[in-house]
């Protein structure tokens, strides 16, 4: 009796070769793992990835880009206009401030879709499009909803790339077009590294600084006042607006090598910074005007018609 007993639990013994395969789940699930291994892999990259209406997604990016970027870009070419001509000593500030807006009142197609504001269209829109389009593509890599917007270091990087790679561009344009006349010159490699420092000034102004200033204002403000604004909105608007004070002397100088080339000139650098010194107020007041718009108002008019457009389709 106990010997059948002992046979019995050999034949039922799951290491027994007489098992049949049926009994055993696990064998079917084992003979073909690589397809299962790839369905599972699949499964999870498309939970993964955010890619419902992409293409609409994109357009978003592009449309508000351009709504700001138009919305902007007159005005800002007005003044730089108005502050190139008056560092070559081709006319002052406010002549050239109160021709510009005579052509836009008697002439608005000639201003508007002139070279000069196509450049600063193509400047902000550049800028606003790096950054909406990085935001979609995070929202799509990480899953997140259309409207999402990241503040990374990543997001500051490529728009600081976008917006200095593109001014530079537009500055050695406007320096041929504004300068003192005659046959537009190479613009020479130190005016570059001015422009090129300058508005690494103003992002830095524009996208660290605020962060690490608002929370100080924030406790200095009394609560009526932190009801109405916060402390980094302040200096949101502010330090942009500060830092032209330290800026705009580096843009001048940058102005002056190519209106004053030293080799044929023989410009002292004393000269170069009375020159700098007798333009520095004017033209602050004039680039702070610029910035105001530049990072307040585009920005805002983007974040807020991109947001608009990306919920729609999402």
């Amino acid at each position: 009796m106990k010997e059948n007993i002992g046979i019995e639990k050999q034949l039922l013994s799951p290491a027994s070769p007489s098992s049949s395969p049926s009994s055993s789940p696990s064998d079917s699930q084992t003979s073909i793992p690589g397809k299962n291994g790839v369905e599972m892999s699949s499964s999870k990259l498309q939970q993964q990835w955010n890619t419902k209406n992409l293409g609409l997604r994109l357009g978003a990016d592009l449309a508000s880009a351009a709504c700001a970027a138009s919305m902007v870009a007159p005005l800002i070419s007005i003044i730089d206009r108005s502050i190139m001509e008056n560092a070559s000593g081709r006319s002052t500030f406010g002549s050239s401030i109160r021709s510009s807006l005579r052509t836009l009142l008697v002439r608005p197609h000639t201003l508007l879709f002139s070279k000069p504001v196509a450049l600063i269209f193509m400047v902000y829109g550049g800028t606003y499009l790096t950054a909406n389009t990085l935001d979609t593509t995070t929202s799509t890599v990480r899953n997140q909803p259309a409207s999402h917007v990241t503040s990374g270091t990543a997001k500051f990087a490529a728009s600081s790339a976008a917006n200095v790679g593109l001014c530079v561009y537009k500055d050695q344009v406007y320096v041929k077009m504004f300068g003192p006349g005659g046959a537009p010159r190479p613009v020479p490699f130190p005016s570059y590294l001015l422009f090129t420092l300058r508005d690494c000034l103003t992002i830095f102004a524009s996208f660290n600084v605020p962060p690490l200033l608002g929370p100080a204002l924030t406790q200095r403000m009394n609560q009526e006042l932190r009801n109405r604004v916060s402390g980094t909105t302040v200096a949101q608007f502010v330090a942009p607006a500060a830092v032209q004070l330290f800026s705009t002397p580096v843009h001048l100088l940058g102005l002056d090598l190519y209106n004053r080339p030293g080799e044929t000139c023989g410009i002292s650098w004393r000269d170069r910074w009375t020159q700098v010194r007798k333009n520095w107020m004017v033209s602050t007041a004039a680039r702070i005007c610029r910035i105001v718009p530049a990072f307040g108002l585009g920005g805002t008019v983007n974040m807020k018609v991109r947001k608009d457009l990306m919920e729609r389709p999402a």
